[in-house]
């Protein structure tokens, strides 16, 4: 597959007098070319043939590299918040609200947020830098002349599994949130675990849940589909490799910000027309 790069670079040695010009250059060549890459991974996704097993492979490799790391933070991040907000909301009277109030910030924002970044560092890198160094040592290359197609094998197995993956990694991480705050609040005093469990799904609603949830699939989206393109037009040997991972990072991280951004736009809109 062409790089859009490529087509579309001026092949001038002039210098640039404006830098920038050159930098907003570069972000357009960059959005062209992630655009053109998307667009050619959903033509290529609902032809067959279909790697379900490559898929299968990836999903399995995603979930289990990442479960230890998201299972302590999401632990940490549900002690460590219970823990701060307690004397606040005991100030106020209020501690017994403390598992609701935990329960919809884990939810609706620190839990899908917190955990998406934490894939887009350890599963984007790795991506963009598995995908680098098989651009570099020409292994794709050698596909397409062997008549495999790797945007089907490479890039959709990679790209669906993240985007199915990352969900459920987010619930996995709300559910150790949830144990990591019920042993918070047992640290000054006492409380039943399903008496605590009632208390933190009477304050969730669907409108808490479902955006949250939906938005999920476009951070594992988004994850996928940025480390596959920054690996897949690596450049400049090992060196581009590390540049290819370190930017899948950056710009997973980048976008995963707004897609939060804008989904809770969308959420506030959708609570208002169901209220």
């Amino acid at each position: 597959m062409l790089n859009i790069k490529k087509i579309f670079r001026k092949q001038d040695n002039q210098p640039k007098q404006n830098s920038e010009y050159s930098y907003f250059e570069n972000l357009l060549l960059e959005l062209g070319g992630l655009s053109h890459f998307t667009l050619q991974f959903f033509k290529k996704l609902f032809r067959p043939p279909y790697e379900h097993r490559e898929f299968l492979r990836q999903s399995y490799k995603i979930g289990l590299s990442t479960l230890p790391l998201i299972g302590i933070t999401g632990f940490i991040m549900g002690l460590v918040l219970t823990l701060q907000s307690r004397p606040v909301m005991t100030e106020f009277g209020a501690e017994s609200w403390l598992p609701g109030m935990v329960s919809v910030s884990i939810v609706r924002e620190i839990g899908p947020v917190i955990t998406a970044l934490i894939c887009a560092g350890k599963i984007g890198s790795g991506i963009g830098a598995e995908l680098g160094s098989m651009r570099v040592t020409e292994q794709i290359d050698a596909m397409e002349v062997s008549g495999t197609n790797p945007m089907k094998y490479l890039v959709a197995t990679r790209v669906l599994a993240t985007t199915f993956m990352i969900p459920l990694l987010v619930f996995y991480s709300d559910a150790l949130s949830f144990l990591g705050s019920y042993i918070a609040v047992n640290l000054h005093g006492f409380i039943s675990f399903p008496l605590f469990i009632t208390q933190a799904f009477d304050s969730l609603h669907y409108y808490d849940l479902v955006p949250a949830t939906i938005k999920t699939f476009f951070f594992g989206f988004s994850i996928g589909i940025i480390g596959c393109y920054k690996g897949y037009f690596s450049e400049n040997g090992t060196e581009g490799v590390g540049k290819a991972a370190n930017s899948a990072v950056v710009i997973s991280s980048l976008v995963i910000f707004i897609i939060d951004l804008i989904a809770v736009q969308l959420s506030e809109v959708f609570h208002i027309f169901t209220i």
